[in-house]
């Protein structure tokens, strides 16, 4: 079961993982700098917070804090809420839009 911000508990498979949240690189950076943030992920052992979107359901992107040891969702809220109770790793974006398009719309 997976928490919805907009619409609940659901089950897992209505869901699409968006991948890591992480610090969008300024426009005018390196090709490097750019490469490291579209190729690779930190994929650490522990609490981080990732991208999902409600495919099934409200075809909203949402953040959730997971993790990845035992795979366990610990909350769930929408991108810049700053209520959310929890501390979050600092990977906080500049730009809070999710992986692929910032529409609505599953990439």
């Amino acid at each position: 079961m997976l928490r919805c911000p907009q619409c609940g508990p659901r089950d897992v498979y209505e869901f699409r993982f968006g991948g890591e949240q992480s610090r969008r690189p300024a426009p005018d950076s390196s090709n490097e700098t750019w490469a490291d943030y579209l190729y690779f992920r930190r994929n650490e052992a522990g609490r981080q917070q990732e991208w999902w979107y409600h495919r099934a359901g409200c075809r909203r992107w949402f953040l959730a804090v997971r993790d990845t040891r035992v795979n366990q969702v610990d909350e769930t809220f929408w991108p810049g809420d700053d209520s959310a109770g929890a501390p979050r790793p600092d990977t906080t974006s500049s730009d809070p839009a999710p992986p692929g398009e910032m529409s609505g719309r599953e990439p």
